[in-house]
């Protein structure tokens, strides 16, 4: 019998540090224009070494070079998720009068007593949030993605009790996995009695029946008479599947407003440009009085001398506040050229199904920037174009192999989806007939794929479109 045993040694590895520049730079990168300006007025109040000169400049920075025409080349990279276009309906406004759903939610935020780990995962769900409101990663995968991009070590433990707290956010649904928890959460919050109690078996033990209309088998189920019936559904109805976009409503023209990081503007020529904006970011420079004071140390007092330590971690916390922000911009602009150079199409006509296969290893390859950054980039960033406000995400989607020919998959979602939207309601397409369609379209797209996309669009299967 092998004989087992325990020794003990040790062992030297390598593992990478950033530097405190870099890490600020990160989060740098990382903020929208509303965010970075509060952050800057914090510092100008916390650093006597930083001083704000007033600018001339205005909010929008000059035009980017036009986008390079040629096309640019292709490759088998990993996909990402899509994102959700966020439009919004009438005039573009001032960016800066205009207060984005994520700023909403971290107003709640600052009325909370959260430590400063606890605040950083919650910016960190906020920010993963898409635009219904609904959180629809795990704890998991926000613990690795933020581990991974952001040097955050983090338990799954911690983000459940954070996001156990955005729960109770305004408003009620915030930050749930899926529609039955969004609805659960919003009828956790009513008075107790018979109608919280049937609406939380209901939502509970037979959602399923629910999402499918199914009242006749639900009244049948829980012994209700038909006014019972009649009562519970006009209150299910008053429940709100996308939290998000009621609390993305804003008085005036615009149902959501977002203050977008980039306006893109298309001329009559074909060129695409697209302008950066600072917002009301002042100019930053170091003072003159500390620098003085620390190239004259002859002429300093003893007490004076005492603080020069003091002085010159203030002064190196300025410069480096300043050498961030403009590596922020120039890191900015050059994955928003990037990003117009593969989906200039788009930008010119504005159809969904013009957006080319684009991953953030696409991106990263363009610009010489790693993943992380580039994630870090289009984390809550806008783009204001012809077509309405979208995030960056949106620009990013997975590629489809069609006999050899890539095409973006968002172009067979799209197409689904017109087929959908003009079959006979009456005989809805099955979707061994969908495939057909779609393949009469020019695309070899298998059933089970369209299986997949449609239940990602929450298109129901055709017994349930019948009308």
């Amino acid at each position: 019998m092998a004989k087992q045993s325990l020794k003990q040694g040790l062992k030297q590895t390598q593992k990478q540090r950033l530097t405190p520049l870099q890490l600020l730079i990160g989060q740098m990168i990382e903020k929208p224009v509303d965010q970075l300006q509060e952050y800057i007025s914090h510092q100008l109040i916390d650093n006597p070494a930083l001083e704000a000169t007033p600018s001339e400049e205005p909010a929008w920075e000059e035009p980017a070079a036009p986008a390079a025409t040629e096309e640019p080349p292709t490759n088998d990279y990993d996909t990402w998720e899509d994102a959700i276009p966020v439009q919004v309906q009438g005039p573009r406004q001032d960016p800066s009068d205009s207060v984005s759903f994520y700023d909403k939610l971290k107003e709640q935020m600052g009325e909370c007593d959260l430590d400063d780990r606890q605040r950083y995962i919650m910016e960190y769900l906020i920010g993963s949030l898409d635009n219904d409101g609904l959180l629809r990663k795990t704890c998991d995968t926000i613990c690795d993605e933020m581990d991974i991009y952001h040097n955050f070590e983090c338990t799954p433990e911690e983000v459940e009790d954070v996001l156990a707290i955005l729960h109770d956010f305004d408003p009620p649904g915030i930050g749930a996995s899926n529609l039955q928890q969004c609805l659960m959460l919003q009828v956790r919050r009513r008075k107790e009695g018979w109608m919280k109690d049937m609406l939380t078996k209901i939502i509970g033990t037979y959602f399923d029946d629910l999402i499918k209309n199914h009242w006749d088998k639900l009244q049948r189920a829980l012994h209700l008479d038909d006014e019972q019936k009649e009562s519970i559904r006009a209150e299910v109805r008053k429940l709100n599947p996308k939290p998000g976009a009621a609390l993305g409503e804003a008085v005036g023209t615009s149902k959501l407003q977002v203050t977008p990081d980039f306006v893109v503007e298309t001329d009559e020529e074909g060129h695409v440009n697209f302008t950066l904006n600072r917002g009301r970011l002042p100019q930053l420079e170091v003072s003159e009085a500390y620098l003085e004071t620390i190239n004259n140390i002859k002429g300093l007092s003893q007490r004076d001398k005492e603080a020069l330590p003091l002085l010159r971690k203030d002064v190196e916390g300025a410069k480096m506040l300043i050498e961030a922000i403009q590596q922020r911009q120039a890191t900015l602009t050059k994955t928003m050229a990037a990003i117009i150079k593969r989906q200039k199409k788009f930008f010119l006509d504005g159809d969904e199904a013009d957006l080319s296969p684009m991953t953030l290893k696409d991106v990263a390859g363009d610009t010489g920037l790693d993943i992380s950054t580039i994630s870090r980039v289009t984390n809550e960033k806008y783009a204001d174009t012809p077509w309405g406000v979208f995030r960056l995400r949106f620009f990013f989607n997975d590629r489809y192999d069609n006999d050899g020919d890539e095409v973006s998959t968002r172009k067979i979602k799209s197409l689904l989806k017109e087929i959908i939207d003009h079959e006979d309601k009456r005989h809805p397409l099955t979707d061994m007939q969908l495939e057909e369609e779609i393949k009469k379209r020019g695309f070899n797209t298998k059933r089970r794929t369209i299986v997949k996309y449609r239940e990602q669009m929450n298109i129901p299967r055709s017994s349930l479109r019948k009308q």
